[in-house]
């Protein structure tokens, strides 16, 4: 059932065309763009992130994907065998904003974030890392034994054998969140505030709605650092970005301690091999694990490379990187 009928009967939207933006369908009016999400499953998530997409919104923050009710003021809409929200984009200049440094744009975003008025409950990780670690390393390891099982094929095979590497790195950085987690110097730049699910760079002038969470800020640097090395591109670039980031919010020695934690857990791998349950990538597999030893070798310079005095510090090295 075409989804313009919904938008023409529930919203009173009559696209003048359909656009492609990145990998997302668009419905393009006037100066509109609109899209839909399924909501499945996820009323509670979408109502949560659609409130903090309206609090952004009220702030200086260019919010360019803002959800909208229908003519009965739900936020959710039935039609055909799903239930939809619908996010709005409008465009607007924002070369002002995109000429400020990444580091200094991410911190100013997470400045903001921290005066939303409470901790949401559905996306919220503040807080939570070992306990989703655990069963995200848990869920994945059945997983990939059982695809194993049921579907014999070079992929399964080269996952079963890439798998101990991936238990263990994902039981170190656990144990290193734990030891982390007692670590009491801490400043004011670690309360917790809006974050991305992946972040990787605010280039773009999209906040999509629904990859809005709350969660420690060390999340989105660890994530912007975590892009940088798997694209290849130049050390310097993190360096700068961590300068730029602490003008307006310092980082603490716990700060450090997450963002050192969550790029030891292998969240890329897991990302990869989600989507290979459903599209097996045999090249895509051992480009990845070959890209891991460059990964491992940042890691093992992490420190030193940010300037931060580890030893000083009394932050406990990972030593058989």
């Amino acid at each position: 059932m075409p989804l313009t009928g919904m938008l023409a009967i529930y919203y009173r939207i009559h696209p003048e065309r359909k656009i492609l933006f990145g990998n997302k369908e668009g419905y393009k009016q006037g100066d509109s763009i609109y899209f839909t999400i399924s909501g499945r499953n996820k009323e509670t998530i979408l109502t949560e992130q659609a409130a903090v997409t309206y609090f952004l919104k009220e702030q200086p923050v260019e919010i360019m994907t803002l959800p909208i009710p229908n003519l009965q003021g739900e936020w959710f809409t039935s039609y055909g065998e799903n239930i939809w929200m619908v996010i709005q984009m409008q465009q607007v200049d924002n070369r002002e904003y995109s000429a400020k440094p990444a580091g200094i744009r991410l911190a100013e975003f997470h400045q903001i974030g921290t005066a939303f008025g409470y901790e949401p409950k559905s996306i919220s990780s503040y807080g939570k890392w070992k306990a989703l670690w655990i069963d995200k390393l848990t869920a994945f390891e059945t997983g990939i034994e059982r695809e194993a099982k049921e579907k014999q094929s070079e992929y399964n095979r080269a996952l079963m054998n890439f798998l101990p590497y991936i238990i263990g790195i994902s039981e170190n950085a656990i144990q290193f969140l734990q030891e982390s987690e007692r670590e009491r110097r801490i400043l004011e730049t670690d309360q917790g505030t809006i974050t991305f699910n992946r972040y990787e760079s605010l280039d773009f002038p999209v906040i999509w709605t629904d990859q809005l969470v709350y969660d420690h800020p060390a999340r989105d640097i660890a994530e912007y650092i975590r892009s940088v090395i798997l694209n290849n591109d130049k050390v310097e670039k993190t360096i700068a970005f961590l300068n730029d980031y602490q003008q307006v919010a310092p980082i603490s020695v716990f700060g450090w301690r997450l963002v050192y934690a969550r790029l030891l857990f292998p969240i890329h791998l897991f990302d990869f091999i989600e989507r290979g349950f459903t599209t097996p990538d045999i090249k895509g597999l051992e480009k990845i694990i070959e890209q891991q030893s460059v990964f491992e070798s940042f890691l093992s310079e992490f420190f030193e490379i940010t300037g931060v005095d580890a030893e000083t510090w009394g932050i406990p090295m990972v030593h058989w990187l």
